[in-house]
């Protein structure tokens, strides 16, 4: 640990500090040091940069991520604040309000203070002493005095763990606060915002948006958050800072001096960094928070995962992104991720993820004949209104979002070879088109099903690929009608390799990622292992897409059960299953309430 060091007494302190506004003899005015202003050393400015393009730091704690934050904002420091994990928060604000970047105790801590060509430390609690000869100045343990020392706010209002990064986000350039954890609760839980995967961002400012405008942003002042002065520095003094450390320990001035420092202007205010909330990057969030970045909390990492998230990221229109940690995946995904939450489009259901969170109940059939399904025994208006019926009472039987859905059969297996000799039907975009639309104008999602007979699914999902350009439509493959090259329909079960569906993935999801578009469903409907060989290595890496299967067995509820056993017991890498009710072959067939006792739940249910 660092040795104590010799400061000046409180007593002094407080003294040096009351003769700020006075004069001397000769009616000069005495800086906040206690010296002349007209002798004063000029202020020391931070230098800060924009990164030229996004990035992931994925530092794994709490010091090598400000120190990555620090090299990533800050060129230059003369003066740096070094605080202890403990005191992340403590020092994070005191370097908001010095217009300096902080580094946390850590291995990475001395190669960043040479790289920064630090001269002056503000250490904050116990440390390591720091390396190359910098004058350190230990920080007051008082709040008042520290706040003095940097031109911040006092009293310090104690922060929640989990509301250490919102309150870092909420700091106000013109009038900033020191903060301070609070000390914890006896025998209470706290939990970062972190730890719910895709869940509502937390509010990161005291007016409730999760977004920091960038530090000097005349947008920010002119609605009156934020608003400092005109030339950026601090308030408490012209420069900020002064030159006294005020450190109460044994009573004996070292003579080290705190450098007068000067916000720096903003040079990344078209920078958004994302934090998932982790108490642990409240100083990273600081550092990007002086060098003018706007802050945006992602609580599991991807921007697409709800409404919140997505309309605080078209807001932004970032152009670069920085995501501090892992969640955030790396630099080209985060970029992809970001641009389509940009657009704003959401699905049914809202945010921009299929899954998880929602609970899909569709009617299945195709919209020019009833002989396939109840989506076709009446009108698109007539079936939009069943398909929320169907959806209705689950509603109370779930805590997910309920999504009425309609699955459309797009290619139809037929008997005859017809004029192409596939052994499908292809129906033309047009015939279903104002069924799609209507569904998309009242917020249904909608699925395109294939039956290929002797050609592949990937040929077939390209003729509808205008449709499967629409934010709310997905592509089920149905293997049953997969045929072999000398095979018929009705002769034998389909089937097709993983190897097939796999580049199916790989032409949906290049298409969902080139145009920017919401999460896709792929489902594949499956009701013997035989059907698809190999499923369970199907490429899930593509988190443009949720790939789920479909059970589709018929008949008794027993035998049921025991496709459905058999599937997953096959495939336990699939996270996402759907069910399907079949109005005349199930017996019985199931009810709401039943159909949600299946266990797991099932994400999609389907009527037949």
């Amino acid at each position: 640990m660092r040795p104590s060091r010799r400061t000046v007494p409180a007593a002094l302190a407080a003294a040096a500090l009351a003769l700020a506004g006075c004069t001397d003899t000769e009616g000069k005015e005495l800086g906040t040091a206690g010296r002349p202003s007209e002798s004063a050393d000029p202020a020391v400015v931070a230098t800060v940069a924009a990164p030229p393009a996004t990035a992931v730091l994925g530092a794994d704690g709490a010091a090598d991520l400000a120190a990555q934050t620090s090299a990533t904002f800050f060129t230059d420091a003369e003066v740096v604040v070094l605080a202890s994990e403990a005191d992340a928060l403590r020092g994070a604000s005191a370097a908001f309000a010095l217009g300096v970047p902080v580094l946390l105790d850590g291995p990475a801590t001395t190669a960043e203070l040479e790289r920064l060509g630090a001269r002056s430390v503000l250490v904050v609690g116990e440390v390591s002493d720091p390396a190359g000869g910098v004058e350190v100045v230990d920080a007051p343990q008082d709040d008042a005095a520290l706040a003095e020392l940097v031109g911040a706010s006092a009293p310090v209002e104690p922060v929640a763990p989990d509301g250490a990064v919102a309150a870092v986000v909420a700091l106000d350039p013109g009038e900033p606060a020191l903060l301070a954890a609070a000390d914890p609760a006896p025998a209470a839980e706290s939990s970062s915002p972190a730890d719910g995967e895709g869940g509502e961002s937390a509010p990161a400012t005291e007016a409730g948006a999760a977004t920091a405008p960038a530090t000097g942003d005349p947008a920010g002042q002119a609605s009156g958050e934020g608003a400092g002065p005109a030339d950026g520095t601090a308030p408490g003094s012209e420069p900020t800072g002064p030159g006294e450390d005020t450190t109460e320990d044994d009573g004996e001035d070292s003579g080290a001096e705190l450098p007068a420092t000067e916000r720096p202007d903003p040079a990344a205010s078209d920078v958004v960094v994302m934090t998932t909330g982790d108490p642990a990057q409240a100083a990273a969030v600081a550092n990007a928070r002086t060098a003018g970045a706007r802050v945006q909390t992602v609580p599991g990492g991807d921007p697409r995962a709800t409404s919140t998230t997505v309309q605080e990221t078209a807001a932004n229109e970032p152009g670069v992104v920085v995501g501090l940690g892992a969640p955030f995946g790396d630099p080209g995904t985060l970029e992809w991720r970001t641009r389509t939450a940009a657009t704003g489009t959401e699905l049914p259901g809202g945010g921009q993820l299929v899954l998880p969170g929602k609970t899909y109940v569709a009617l299945y059939g195709s919209p020019v004949t009833s002989a396939l399904g109840v989506l076709g025994e009446q009108g698109p208006e007539a079936t939009v209104e069943r398909a929320r019926a169907h959806a209705a009472p689950y509603e109370a039987l779930t805590d997910t979002t309920v999504v009425p859905a309609l699955e459309i059969i797009s290619t139809v297996a037929s008997a005859g070879p017809g004029d192409d000799g596939n052994y499908s039907r292809e129906r033309p975009v047009e015939e279903l088109r104002p069924l799609v639309d209507l569904a998309h104008q009242q917020g249904l999602y909608v699925v395109l099903d294939l039956q290929p007979g002797r050609t592949d699914f990937v040929t077939q999902a390209r003729r509808y690929e205008e449709l499967l350009a629409m934010p709310n439509v997905g592509l089920a493959l149905d293997p049953e009608w997969r045929l072999g090259p000398d095979e018929v329909h009705m002769r034998q079960i389909g089937q097709v390799d993983v190897a097939e569906v796999n580049q199916v993935v790989t032409y949906l999801a290049d298409l969902t990622r080139d145009r920017a578009l919401p999460q896709k469903l792929l489902v594949l409907h499956q009701f013997q292992v035989r059907m698809i060989p190999g499923v369970d290595t199907v490429d899930q890496s593509r988190s443009e897409l949720a790939v789920l299967i479909h059970a589709d067995g018929q008949g008794g509820q027993g035998a049921k059960q025991g496709t459905w056993a058999t599937l997953r017991a096959n495939a336990p890498s699939v996270p996402w299953w759907g069910w399907k009710n079949f109005y005349d072959e199930d017996v019985p067939m199931l009810t709401p309430e039943q159909t949600m006792q299946v266990q797991p739940v099932p994400n999609f249910i389907s009527y037949q």
